[in-house]
């Protein structure tokens, strides 16, 4: 079979003038994209983000054995008091998550990040999103832009491309999920809900059109302007709110409590449909990476679930003083990851081996000691070369790290997403790039 990476990277090398201007005519296409975030364009390069058919298999192995697993911890959270001793959530949020279940799936939507070796398909898991899941719209753009190319037309006469979808496969789970509760209407008028900050957000505008498309209707919802007046939930635009597709993350919910009172009232009231619940924090939140080892999680999990988690998810304690001395962290700054234990979009995010200086490195760990941070395994991402023809006609190949992310829906693999950086940690705070991504095999 033919190596895809080094099929397509012979393409674009076969005529490296040709292939820097047709990346100019794809970065003009980027521009009149919708493929920005907070107003920024989204940066890709050149070469997609290439998978086999056989390492999509190991993906949705990993989502599955995962979902799974993550299932079992909700539940035993739920069912549990000495289990959510170990969250330490506080009194408002655990009277949010422990309300009655409306629908059977403890998880409605998850971008599931893990570490994937390319070589020897290996795995290392990174982190858990949960209802703030994104990047569908970047991944739908930047295929767009890229599958106009010619090296990948070329490529396709070689190989069977398959594509995300990742707008209608949510629509579809949602409403399946909406149809369990109870008077569930068979034409719902849906909210998108998040803190829009008076942005755009392309990705809600499209799951708006897709919603009505599918014979409902749907409107997208600044939180803290919700009224909830006679059991009701009401939009701005004073529409009653059946279901909310909710994309407003726990930890900003919870730090603008007071100002989302409605929402909050609605929800506990059972007066509207949420999806996804407050449930979902107890993965979204890291501690779990430290949670999934502890014996009382080993309980309720099967020989070969433990043996998963032994295997796939970095070693994750708290960040104490205690911990500094037994592992020895300040002065072996390349083994260690630190993390805040309730965040996204990697705020706060410290990995030893970024920092040339030994000094700054002991400064950033003992300013956020005892300070809800968590102590991780660091994990080596896995690199591949790639070249930046979009901004740069005379770029040369550079290896990248990759990290990549597993859409899943209801409990099913709907799709995958790419993030590459320059650096070992691939953040917004540091050199973050999107790549499409395609599946592929070998033509007949």
């Amino acid at each position: 079979m033919l190596e895809p990476n080094s099929y397509y990277k012979g393409l674009v090398d076969s005529d490296i003038k040709a292939s820097a201007k047709d990346a100019k005519k794809a970065q003009e296409r980027m521009i009149k994209s919708t493929a920005y975030s907070h107003g920024i364009l989204v940066h890709t390069l050149y070469l997609p983000k290439i998978f086999t058919k056989e390492m999509y298999a190991v993906f949705k192995y990993a989502a599955d054995m995962m979902y799974s697993i993550l299932d079992k911890v909700i539940r035993e959270y739920e069912s549990n008091p000495k289990y959510r001793q170990l969250f330490g959530f506080d009194k408002y949020l655990e009277e949010l998550i422990l309300r009655s279940r409306t629908y059977s799936c403890s998880l409605p939507i998850a971008r599931i990040d893990i570490f994937f070796n390319e070589d020897d398909f290996s795995f290392k898991f990174c982190e858990f999103n949960a209802d703030g899941a994104s990047a569908m719209n970047e991944d739908r753009e930047l295929f767009n832009v890229i599958s106009k190319t010619k090296a990948f037309k070329q490529f396709s006469e070689s190989f069977e491309i398959n594509q995300n979808e990742l707008f209608q496969s949510w629509v579809d789970e949602f409403l399946k999920i909406y149809s369990e509760t109870e008077n569930a209407k068979k034409n719902p008028h849906i909210a998108i809900v998040d803190f829009l900050n008076n942005e755009v957000n392309n990705e809600f505008e499209e799951f708006k059109r897709i919603f009505n498309k599918n014979k409902c209707t749907c409107e997208i919802c600044e939180i803290t302007k919700l009224k909830y007046e006679n059991g009701v939930l009401y939009s701005e635009n004073k529409n009653k709110i059946d279901a909310v597709y909710r994309r407003a993350v726990t930890c900003d919910i919870m730090e603008n409590y007071d100002s989302v009172m409605p929402f909050i009232n609605a929800v506990k009231d059972n007066s509207v449909i949420l999806i996804g619940d407050f449930r979902t924090q107890i993965i979204h939140n890291k501690l779990v990476f430290k949670i999934l080892h502890d014996n009382m999680t080993k309980k309720i999990l099967t020989y070969d679930e433990n043996n998963f988690v032994s295997e796939h998810i970095p070693f994750t304690t708290n960040l104490t003083e205690q911990a500094l001395k037994k592992f020895d962290v300040l002065s072996n700054k390349n083994k260690w990851v630190i993390k805040p234990e309730d965040s996204y979009a990697s705020k706060g995010v410290h990995a030893g081996v970024e920092f040339n200086d030994k000094d700054e490195w002991c400064k950033t760990v003992k300013e956020n000691t005892d300070n809800h941070y968590l102590l991780q395994e660091y994990c080596t991402p896995y690199e591949l070369p790639n070249i930046d023809l979009l901004y740069d006609s005379n770029a040369k190949y550079i290896n990248y790290s990759n990290i990549t992310g597993l859409f899943v829906y209801n409990g099913k693999l709907s799709g995958v997403y790419s993030r590459i950086a320059k650096n070992s940690i691939i953040s917004t705070q540091y050199s973050e790039m999107s790549l499409p991504t395609i599946i592929v095999s070998e033509n007949k």
